[in-house]
């Protein structure tokens, strides 16, 4: 195919490709029973040829997932080789050594068929809302500890289920429903791909999608390694810190570009934790391996071909390439660390192109009590995100899930869905980083029970100490906030017993500043002011812009027209600051 097939035709081939995976991702969407899927979309899907190279993945996903998977779908292949394999069957596994590197991800495998011949596999991965164990921490000690451990095996034998594994899975896991509703939600959009893959084969006449594969997978290689060309050789280092467990964790990452390739190697970082933060290797390469992608040439297809130029090595034992059995069931606390730090480094080879510190990672909490008419217990995960850094050219997002890419869970859905309630959620005024450019804001959440029966909360969330840093002379984004309604503060990756009458703030953080914060438009200032996102001290604190505020220091509503810029004052007050 390759000598033969011209640019119109493969751009027509690959878009249906993009086209069939878009479809697997919204059957598993519309049919999940889980939150976490349908609103949040902590999911991957994609395709993959007969040796398990991944050629495309759908729109959304996370790279933890879609990374991830694109590794973990080789040690599928070498469980069930094709000569193991029927017609109707269905692979699973949530091992984290295997693929995304905690036991609540559970990546579903199809085989497709075209009569006695596989022709390519469908995969997707979904964060499942329970699997037994703890509830989802970071508390545990062993990997035992965090739930039910399903090695590759069969999901659906011959197009049957395997009852005898979905009786194992229920009987092990907390939601019973959605849990086996998630798993048959991802044998069923992968069907779906399957079937579409199929009609796709037929229409253009392919017997085969390898030789597709080899034509999209091969540009991607060629346009990724040209795009690493342009980064000037060394090796750039860079370190970060993350809150930890019981003591702070350090990230150091040397960056190495060679030519057309780039390694990265994390050694020097922290030894693996005794807590559940610890990260697999196969983790560890998916978030570097994206920032690469990200930072160098986002344009170019996530494939195989986009991975090959990048060598990722950590120190077995390290933090982020923990042994077994390691507790891992937070290891993304620490895994979205890493695209920050991996920017970092490049910075210096690559000025004016990337982005500040971020909030990353995204806070992860777990709720659990029961209904106040019927006693019922629920349980719900709630995804939340921070600012991210601000960028060379344009302030950071707000309330945006970088480098994960999950969604929030929208207020009405947790409140006709379960008893609680938030009491707010706004975006968090001065919490991104003063600079040319700010950064990003994060969240303010207040979350209450309706009921008089105990309740109790999981959080797993970082930056609390340790803020998104700045870039190129930005300044830090604001740290989290972990606060019950008592004043407490409590350890924020450990269960957390509630009163009925408590209420819990959740603060997010916000991202770093890019640039000297007095390179700031005063009038840009001003709008920021004027939209909540400022307040007028750190206006004149940070950079160096005097607002006066005309209304009533009572006044509740405030309108564009209640501020004025002084410019005058302005001029003064940055004089003084420099």
């Amino acid at each position: 195919m390759s000598k033969t097939l011209d640019s119109i035709a493969l751009e027509i081939l690959w878009n249906r490709l993009l086209s069939v995976c878009n479809e697997q991702q919204v059957t598993l969407m519309r049919t999940a029973f889980s939150t976490i899927v349908r609103e949040s979309q902590d999911l991957a899907c994609g395709v993959f040829d007969t040796r398990g190279y991944m050629i495309a993945q759908s729109l959304t996903g996370t790279p933890g997932h879609i990374n991830a998977m694109a590794t973990g779908v080789t040690h599928f292949l070498k469980t069930y080789p094709p000569e193991a394999l029927q017609p109707g069957d269905v692979l699973l596994t949530n091992d984290p050594w295997q693929t995304a590197g905690q036991v609540n991800d559970f990546t579903v495998l199809t085989p497709v068929f075209r009569g006695a011949r596989i022709v390519a596999y469908f995969a997707c991965t979904c964060h499942s809302p329970d699997v037994g164990g703890r509830v989802l921490s970071a508390e545990a000690h062993e990997v035992y500890e965090e739930g039910l451990r399903v090695p590759i095996t069969k999901l659906f034998i011959g197009g049957e289920p395997n009852h005898e594994l979905i009786k194992l899975i229920r009987a092990n896991v907390r939601t019973p429903e959605e849990t086996v509703g998630d798993l048959y939600a991802q044998a069923s959009s992968n069907e779906v791909g399957g079937r579409s893959l199929l009609r796709f084969m037929d229409e253009f006449g392919l017997e085969t999608v390898d030789p597709l594969a080899d034509e999209i997978i091969t540009r991607s290689e060629r346009s990724m390694r040209q795009s690493i060309r342009a980064i000037p050789n060394g090796r750039y280092e860079h370190e970060t810190w993350s809150d930890g467990f019981e003591s702070p964790i350090y990230i150091k990452v040397a960056v190495t570009v060679r030519d057309e390739d780039i390694d990265i190697d994390f050694t020097g970082s922290s030894p693996q934790s005794e807590r559940g933060i610890n990260v697999v290797m196969n983790y560890t390469r998916a978030y570097a391996s994206f920032a690469i992608k990200a930072a160098v040439s986002p344009e170019v297809p996530h494939n195989e071909g986009a991975f090959r130029p990048v060598h990722v090595t950590a120190p077995r034992g390290s933090i982020l390439n923990c042994v077994e059995p390691a507790a891992v069931a937070s290891r993304h606390i620490i895994g979205h660390f890493l695209p920050g730090v991996i920017f970092g480094a490049l910075a210096r080879a690559m000025p004016g192109q990337l982005m500040a510190g971020g909030a990353e990672p995204v806070w992860i909490t777990i709720w659990r009590g029961q209904f106040p008419q019927t006693a019922e217990p629920f349980n719900l995960t709630i995804f939340q995100c921070g600012g991210a850094g601000a960028r060379a050219t344009k302030d950071g997002l707000s309330a945006t899930g970088f480098p994960s890419g999950v969604g929030g869970v929208p207020a009405e859905v947790i409140e006709s869905l379960t008893p609680l309630v938030l009491h707010r959620r706004e975006l968090r005024t001065d919490s991104g980083g003063a600079g040319r450019y700010r950064g990003g804001l994060g969240q303010w959440t207040t979350i209450g029970l309706h009921g008089h029966q105990p309740w109790s909360l999981s959080a797993m969330v970082d930056r609390i100490q340790y803020p998104g840093a700045g870039l190129a002379g930005g300044l830090p984004g604001a740290c989290g906030e972990f606060i019950v309604s008592d004043g407490r503060r409590p350890q924020p990756k450990a269960l957390l017993a509630l009163q009925a009458d408590e209420r819990v703030q959740l603060n997010l953080p916000g991202g770093g500043g890019y640039g000297d914060p007095f390179g700031r438009d005063p009038q840009t200032v001003l709008n920021d002011v004027v939209y909540g996102y400022l307040s007028l001290e750190a206006a004149a604190r940070d950079h160096g812009v005097v607002i006066r505020f005309l209304g009533r220091p009572d006044q509740m509503v405030r309108l564009p027209e209640h501020y004025a810029l002084d410019l005058l004052e302005t001029e003064r007050q940055r004089a003084r600051l420099k």
